[in-house]
């Protein structure tokens, strides 16, 4: 019988992964702001929803990779957790020393189709794999890939996933479009700075908390 307190679990587990891979500026990060500033709200919204959905693939091939390898997780939980949290944490460092205004690329004056917009952030999500190493230290990390799982609890853990890409991408376009008399290159550095710091934080304590034998998550 499926336990509310699981369901839960795997919730807000899928929802933070979602975000913590979204949320730092790369190219399509920049890609999004860009067109919302200069296309509008949705243009960018959907250009985050290209991004998600080439998340969710990678997720879901990471996700299918670990699964052969179950007994090993399991007996190596400690090194795995210890391994996401530096990853985490050389992620973070990356994000906050990074300049995603390098990113930027020119203003084209046609705003193209929904489409087109959502299958261009798709193709240069997708032609970056090394996001593979990011997923398997978050899943790592936070004990995402278990053994036994039944198949509505991953199905939850993934559309989970997705709902956090989804948040994200919704509350930064509604944020830059509500600010975008005011949102300058410096505001795309500083955020990113901001991101970075926040993932910064959040692997030190993990990494702590796996070093002192307990769980943060």
């Amino acid at each position: 019988m499926i336990q509310i307190e699981t369901i839960f679990d795997i919730l807000w587990k899928g929802f933070i992964i979602g975000v913590i891979v979204s949320a730092p500026l790369g190219p399509v990060g920049v890609l999004c702001i860009q067109r919302t500033l200069n296309k509008g709200r949705w243009y960018g919204l959907v250009t985050g929803v290209g991004a998600s959905l080439s998340d969710i693939a990678y997720a879901l091939l990471t996700g299918y990779g670990m699964s052969f390898v179950f007994d090993y997780v399991n007996k190596n939980i400690f090194y795995l957790q210890l391994f996401g949290s530096i990853l985490l944490l050389a992620f973070g460092i990356y994000t906050f020393r990074s300049n995603p205004v390098q990113s930027i690329r020119p203003i084209s004056a046609n705003k193209g189709s929904y489409f087109h917009n959502f299958i261009t952030a798709f193709a240069v999500t997708l032609s970056n794999p090394l996001i593979i190493f990011l997923f398997i230290g978050l899943f790592a990390r936070f004990a995402f890939v278990s053994e036994g799982v039944l198949v509505f609890e991953a199905v939850t853990g993934y559309l989970a996933i997705a709902l956090g890409a989804l948040a994200w991408w919704f509350g930064i376009t509604f944020f830059v479009s509500k600010v975008r008399k005011q949102f300058n290159l410096r505001g795309i550095w500083l955020l990113n700075r901001v991101i970075g710091s926040i993932v910064v934080v959040v692997s030190v304590l993990g990494l702590v908390f796996t070093l002192m034998g307990e769980s943060l998550y």
